[in-house]
């Protein structure tokens, strides 16, 4: 693949370096012509100059804001810096979702991680030229994409290690790097979009503590884990931008710190632009104390080398020039920055000249990118335990109760910073498109995912009409806030339980302004007092047997967050109630959900799962964390959890109770975790048969899961985190030294290994060779294993390769992944798999921050994962 495209970028760099067509003439008399930087044959460098030579000091501050205003005299059009595309075009309508970017990192697949992104790209293209044409430019419709998030998840209490590729520097570089190359393109004159690694850099929680905070990292710990990937990104990636974090870093606000500006600029070369992350130039003067006003903080951090703030705070460098804190002349360096990046993605220039510009807006949400997603879901999962072959299950199964909170949840899919997609499939969805007609499912949440005692009527309460009719309510969406006319969508929903966020509930609807009507008949399993009622951030009527039950339909009701209205009522077992639920929405998130409580919650609750375990012959339980959870700076307050980061690695308990009580009904068991982080599941361990990781999985999880649990997938993914027992078996959280953290400085017992991942065959290693065996300190040595299919059925596995420096004990690393390569054997199969060790593979860190190659023996391990495998040694020599 990488020869193909290396053919094609000559391809076109020849036809981009022929002569392009020579400016029109200016008529005699006439006009002049069109001024340098309008005229696409010269350099970007020369273009930006004359475009920042011809603006105002004002015209130019304006455009250092992620809010970058039109300067019309110019043709400069209006552009908004801020989108996001972590695992998908984010807040800008339907979009393909993809895993979530740790799920991402468990295919250990880079290929298919430029695809991914590649794909990002492509929507990213037809949703900005759509919006172009309707004249739209405001936020999360530009094409400079603040991705990937490319911070080491050093500690699994991180709400926001989601949105990471995992714990190890060499995994992150590699997954980063290609999904750099997978955003810009490849083509040699234009961008396809402008790529923006965050958060640069020592950047992992506390998340309450963000604004303020200062990680401490010695020059080791810098160079060896918290900036190779960010390196990669620049150096190999050339990724045209890079996002500063909130934090200090060993004392200086990330986005005024003259050491990793130094870095960045004169080590690495980077000549792209810095954006702060939104609101850090603020938290310059406000929270870390670093500058006595807004204006210097804004004057301190473009002479430092940020051009671009998310936020307003720039404004303030009108005064801070008249103050004497800053000159014109540096401020131009910043503006002609983000010019040369506007240029490379071809706003300035005909559309036929730049491909990209010809994406059409059918190219989003293709169903071909749906099938992408679908396949990068699948290599995801990570098959973490399977006792006695418990997996694949039979679709022969007559009876199979799929029970748990995450079951049927299709916000739990998406993770954070995401898109809407068009369609999802939720594991309980999965399963039923699966199985045949005639298998029965029994559905029962059993918990809400911390305690919470209320949750969204389950579609085990609601029929569309009579008996035996469809589960769940008759949804009419309309086109206005009126529920006036005749509806633009009809369609059946489960449950009324959504948060659309910036979306939509359907392609004809539109963002804002729209109404919703959902009716059936509610029928509950048990005689007593219910307390029914709506969540909902717009106005919301509820009707129980034609009897206005809630009535909140003021115009403007607008409620942030939404608000939770319940009525007390009385409902008799097997009996059905009509049941109407009226909403509409107005301006922005939209949230709207039919809720329920009821004496003894939990317990009900619960029962309910047992009795659907007991009736079935095997239980499938879905359990985990959520985005509601875990994310970033949340106003969570429930037990384990802090801020959107987490206290305790435990399930929560409301959801073990559940697991142990389901097990205790007698028949076989599978835990499925949806997660954005390693959860120690250690009674489930012990205990329950097979166990499955599917992260946050995005639109097709429940189609990918269902392949795995039925065996139409032979899972391969593997853990990109480590698993530990227990947070005891950490440093403290806000402790940035990496020893005693990951596996390349834990010494403890893990409960699942980083690499880990087991498959439905089995795979056999043997002779692992090094040559040559003995090399100088500047040479290479190739490291070579041969790997076999020894089971039944065909498969993936990751073949892992880990180095062990000499050195002394606890300064370096226990062991350090050097090079993977995920390979397909069919059974019988066997292949040797190649690596080759270059010394920047072999240099170690000292304390002072220098690389070097250390003389001595190098044990290499080949295997499976970081916990075993086939060792051989190379022996450096030299001074």
């Amino acid at each position: 693949m990488r020869h193909h495209r290396r053919a094609v970028a000559c391809v076109l760099l020849l036809l981009c370096v022929s002569p392009l067509p020579a400016p029109a003439r200016s008529r005699a008399g006439g006009r002049a012509s069109p001024p340098p930087y309008k005229d696409p044959r010269l350099p970007v460098e020369r273009r930006a100059d004359d475009l920042v030579s011809r603006m105002t000091l004002e015209e130019k501050i304006s455009q250092m804001m992620n809010a970058a205003p039109a300067i019309e005299r110019l043709g400069v059009p209006a552009h908004d810096w801020w989108n996001e595309g972590l695992h998908g075009v984010a807040r800008a309508g339907y979009a393909t979702v993809f895993p979530q970017a740790v799920g991402l990192a468990a295919t250990w697949n880079p290929e298919l991680i430029e695809r991914v992104a590649d794909v990002v790209s492509t929507e990213a293209r037809a949703k900005h030229h759509e919006a172009a044409r309707r004249g739209e430019r405001g936020r999360y419709r530009g094409l400079t994409f603040w991705s990937p998030n490319i911070n080491i998840f050093r500690d699994p209490r991180w709400g926001r290690g989601q949105e990471t590729f995992g714990e190890d520097p060499y995994l992150t570089s590699r997954i980063g790097v290609a999904y750099v190359r997978g955003l810009q393109g490849d083509d040699p004159r234009y961008l396809k979009v402008a790529s923006t690694p965050k958060h640069y850099a020592v950047h992992s929680g506390p998340e309450p503590e963000r604004h303020g905070f200062d990680a401490r990292a010695s020059e080791r710990d810098l160079r060896e884990t918290y900036l190779p990937a960010f390196r990669a990104a620049v150096v190999e990636g050339r990724a045209e931008g890079v996002m500063c974090a909130y934090n200090r870093t060993n004392g200086e606000p990330a986005c005024a710190n003259k050491k990793l500006f130094d870095i960045l600029r004169r080590e690495w070369r980077f000549g792209g632009h810095v954006v702060s992350d939104c609101g850090a130039v603020e938290d310059i003067w406000k929270h870390h104390r670093f500058a006595e006003s807004e204006a210097e903080a804004a004057a301190l951090a473009v002479k430092s080398g940020t051009d671009l703030t998310c936020g307003g705070e720039y404004r303030s460098l009108i005064q801070a020039v008249k103050d004497g804190l800053i000159t014109e002349a540096e401020i131009d360096v910043a503006v002609k920055r983000l010019m040369r990046t506007r240029f490379r993605l071809g706003v300035f220039d005909p559309p036929g000249l730049v491909r990209y510009a010809r994406t059409p807006f059918s190219a989003n949400d293709s169903p071909a990118h749906r099938a992408l997603s679908l396949a990068a879901a699948r290599e995801s999962i990570v098959l973490l335990k399977n006792e006695g072959n418990a997996l694949p299950l039979p679709k022969s199964v007559k009876t199979l109760a799929v029970i748990g909170p995450n079951a049927d949840a299709a916000g739990v899919l998406l993770g954070n910073y995401n898109g809407r997609p068009s369609k999802s499939v939720t594991p309980l969805q999965g399963i039923r498109a699966k199985l045949p007609r005639a298998t029965q499912i029994i559905h029962a949440p059993g918990s809400t995912l911390a305690g919470e005692e209320l949750t969204a009527v389950p579609d085990s309460a609601l029929t569309t009409g009579g008996p035996g009719t469809r589960a769940g309510l008759r949804a009419e969406f309309f086109d206005n806030k009126e529920l006036r006319g005749r509806p633009v969508v009809k369609r059946v929903d489960g449950r009324v339980d959504f948060d659309w966020e910036t979306g939509r509930p359907a392609p004809q609807v539109g963002d804002d302004n729209f109404s919703a009507r959902w009716t059936g008949r509610l029928v509950v399993p048990e005689s007593g007092e219910y307390r029914l009622g709506a969540v909902a951030d717009d106005g919301v009527r509820v009707y129980l047997d034609g009897r206005l039950l809630i009535d909140a339909w003021t115009d403007g009701a607008r409620w942030s967050p939404p608000k939770t209205i319940l009525k007390d009522v009385r409902l008799e077992a097997g009996r059905g109630y009509d049941v109407r639920f009226e909403y509409y929405d107005g301006a922005g998130p939209a949230v709207a959900r039919l809720v329920w409580s009821f004496p003894r919650f939990a317990e009900r609750l619960r029962a309910e799962a047992v009795e659907a375990a007991r009736r079935a012959d095997v239980a499938v339980v879905v359990l985990g964390l959520s985005p509601s959870l875990e994310g970033e700076e949340m106003p969570v307050k429930v037990e384990g959890f802090r801020g959107g980061d987490r206290t305790s690695l435990d399930l929560p308990k409301v959801q073990d109770d559940l697991l142990r009580a389901v097990h205790a009904a007698g028949k076989p068991v599978v835990l499925v975790m949806l997660s954005g982080s390693a959860v120690a599941v250690n009674w489930a361990a012990e205990h329950v048969p097979a166990i499955v990781e599917a992260w946050y999985p995005g639109q097709e999880g429940g189609a990918a899961l269902a392949d795995v649990l039925f065996g139409d997938y032979n899972p391969a993914g593997r853990l990109p985190v480590t698993f530990y027992r227990s947070a005891e078996q950490l440093p403290p959280f806000d402790d940035y030294r990496m020893r005693g953290r990951t596996y390349r400085y834990f010494e403890g017992d893990a409960l699942y290994p980083f690499g880990h991942g087991l498959s439905y065959t089995i795979f056999r290693y043997s002779n692992p060779t090094v040559a040559p065996a003995r090399v100088g300190r500047g040479e290479r040595a190739t490291v070579t294993v041969t790997v076999r299919n020894a089971g039944r059925r065909a498969g993936d596995e990751v073949v892992q390769l880990y180095v062990t420096r000499p050195g002394e004990a606890g300064a370096r690393p226990l062991k350090e992944l050097k090079d993977f390569r995920r390979v397909t054997l069919a059974p019988g199969e066997s292949r040797r798999v190649e690596f080759v060790l270059t010394p920047d593979k072999l240099s170690a860190v000292d304390e002072s921050g220098r690389g070097a190659v250390l003389p001595g023996g190098y044990e290499i391990t080949v295997g499976p994962s970081s916990a075993g495998g086939r060792k051989t040694r190379l022996e450096v020599v030299g001074r």
